[in-house]
């Protein structure tokens, strides 16, 4: 027991001196289990004709589900500088916005998804409602509304508007990237603090609701 765990007396292992013997008389099968030595866990192995394979070990893979929906990047237009610049979708909620402006200077800016100026332009426009927090950006898409854009005479894109308050319509323009300037000179001259009296006109005497079709000719883009 010092020495070695014996096991029963049928599973001892031939000894070497009749092993000779034995190895030639005998056709059992070699014994199916071995002692166990000092040096290794006290317990029995059994050795198998046919092991069984081990169980793989699945191994740990990261997956990345592709969600199109939520992984598309919005288009250039759809982008906004911030709480200050809203996209006008239809006549009725370009009204509401600039009576709700009261006081407060709205730019707007007319543009064209397929106008080239209007995309070369618009991160500048972002730079500049970031800039200007204060002041009211609206965006409005030409063909979403093509009656109120052509009854406000916007024939050249991209084309602003600057209203405040009561004063109504400020200034209407054509411009480029390459005038942006002359936008930024309309801020600066249109931004100053100052108190209409009454309530905003919003586009003044003209009839934007009215439903009479409207001779439509598409707009052309400002060269850059």
């Amino acid at each position: 027991m010092a020495d070695a765990l014996l096991l029963p007396r049928r599973f001892h292992a031939p000894s070497s001196a009749a092993s000779g013997a034995s190895s030639s008389t005998s056709s059992s099968p070699p014994s199916r289990w071995v002692l166990s030595s000092p040096g290794f866990r006290r317990r029995a192995c059994v050795a198998t004709a046919h092991p069984q394979p081990r169980p793989h070990r699945l191994t740990r893979h990261k997956v990345y589900a592709a969600d199109t929906l939520s992984g598309e990047q919005p288009k250039w237009w759809e982008k906004n500088a911030g709480p200050n610049m809203i996209d006008i979708h239809s006549t009725v909620e370009f009204l509401d916005a600039l009576r709700d402006a009261g006081d407060r200077l709205v730019v707007v800016e007319f543009y064209g998804t397929w106008c080239g100026s209007c995309r070369a332009l618009f991160p500048r426009l972002c730079r500049t409602a970031m800039e200007n927090p204060d002041i009211l950006f609206l965006k409005v898409n030409f063909d979403e509304n093509k009656p109120m854009c052509k009854r406000l005479n916007v024939k050249v894109l991209p084309f602003f508007h600057f209203y405040r308050g009561a004063d109504g319509l400020l200034e209407a323009f054509s411009c480029s990237l390459a005038k942006f300037q002359k936008l930024k000179d309309a801020i600066a001259i249109h931004s100053t603090a100052r108190c209409s009296i009454g309530p905003p006109v919003g586009v003044g005497d003209v009839d934007l609701l009215d439903s009479a079709s409207l001779q439509e000719k598409p707009a052309e883009a400002s060269p850059r």
